[in-house]
């Protein structure tokens, strides 16, 4: 007799087999055995999960991933960009393949296969960030016990290449601000020398900027969404939430822009359109292509480029990796340890070699006279 489950035979001569698991319910093999012996190898196995504690509820994994994949981004809280943009990579490139199957039948064969077709399909970063979305949500599953192995095993496959960035010069970056015009050039110098994300930006207020100590507070951001929704909230990350030291070289251009265009009240915002709403970017972004066609910038050279430009030039100006990385509120558990003793004082040092760089450049081109435009030339472009 044996002391752990029970075999019987069928009457077409295969043979089944069952168990009582820990909770007292009476557990069936889904498959029937042409022997006895293959039925109490079988059990044998399942005892032996049992006593290691790796046994699993067979029916675990009849969960739905569709409704499992929405209900984590519904569970998670999520900046406003990173939900939409979850969303979007589900709809678009993980559900049309996953939607109608539970979580065990996502096996490693089928995400390799998945992770193929999309290749073809779509762009390599595109499908980088796909892959990480579907691991993670799977990794969670493990965690719940749903799946015994996260079938998301393809070394490499999280990982994003994407090609190395172009850099403007600083006569570049003056001919982007005077070709975007007067009400925006501030928004070209801030991206480049703060160096400012574009959301970050779009929710500056004046009580942000000390003019004497030649400051911007970063306290919250507005990215747009892709409905056009503003989405008011917290920084990208706590890092985000920083004092900005700028150059000197730029005293000039924010003062005239506090004078000429800000909202008035210390929570007028410091951006704002030509008929006084908010930043926009598809709006902006108009303006931006313009300009950057005039200048002769690459066509896939971004706004959000001007912060890598920024990077370069801080380094190139004496900064460590640490000033940069608090400079522009950039965070990880490994970053954090790296640039934390980066004081204000610092920063400080950082914005004047910036400005010492910037003039001495402008003063070999000639491009403008020391200390912005001239009032000649800022009557013409407003």
């Amino acid at each position: 007799m044996r002391r752990f489950g029970a075999v019987r035979q069928y009457r077409s001569g295969r043979w089944t087999a069952s168990y009582l698991d820990a909770t007292g319910e009476r557990r069936r093999a889904q498959e029937t055995f042409a022997t006895k012996t293959d039925a109490e190898v079988w059990l044998s196995q399942v005892e032996a999960d049992l006593t290691r504690g790796d046994w699993r509820d067979p029916d675990a994994g009849a969960v739905n991933f569709g409704v499992y994949a929405l209900k984590w981004v519904d569970e998670r809280e999520l900046a406003a960009t990173t939900d939409e943009l979850y969303r979007r990579l589900l709809r678009l490139h993980i559900l049309p393949r996953f939607e109608g199957v539970d979580l065990d039948q996502i096996t490693p064969p089928k995400v390799r296969e998945w992770r193929a077709e999309r290749r073809t399909a779509t762009g390599a970063t595109t499908v980088a960030k796909a892959y990480r979305l579907l691991k993670a949500i799977l990794e969670t599953a493990t965690d719940d016990e749903l799946i015994r192995r996260n079938p998301c095993r393809i070394r490499g496959a999280g990982k994003e290449s994407p090609a190395e960035r172009e850099i403007a010069t600083v006569e570049q970056v003056d001919a982007l601000a005077r070709a975007v015009g007067i009400r925006w050039r501030l928004m070209v110098y801030l991206g480049a020398y703060g160096p400012l994300r574009p959301e970050e930006q779009a929710e500056l207020r004046r009580k942000d900027v000390d003019l004497d100590a030649m400051t911007i507070r970063v306290r919250k951001a507005a990215p747009e969404l892709n409905t056009g929704a503003r989405a008011v909230g917290h920084t990208k990350s706590e890092a985000g939430k920083r004092y900005v030291v700028l150059p000197a070289f730029l005293h000039l251009d924010l003062r005239r822009h506090l004078d000429w265009y800000a909202e008035k009240g210390p929570e007028g915002l410091l951006f704002v359109g030509e008929k006084g709403a908010p930043f926009r970017r598809s709006s902006f972004g108009r303006k931006w292509r313009k300009a950057r066609s005039a200048v002769g910038m690459p066509g896939d050279f971004r706004f959000y480029d001007l912060r890598h430009t920024g990077h370069t030039m801080a380094t190139r100006s004496g900064a460590t990796l640490k000033d940069t990385m608090v400079r522009a509120g950039q965070s990880s558990e490994k970053a954090a340890l790296i640039y934390q003793h980066s004081d204000h004082e610092r920063q400080k040092e950082v914005a004047g070699g910036l400005d010492k760089m910037v003039r001495a450049a402008r003063s070999k081109g000639d491009e403008q006279p020391k200390g912005g435009l001239g009032g000649a030339e800022v009557v013409r472009e407003a």
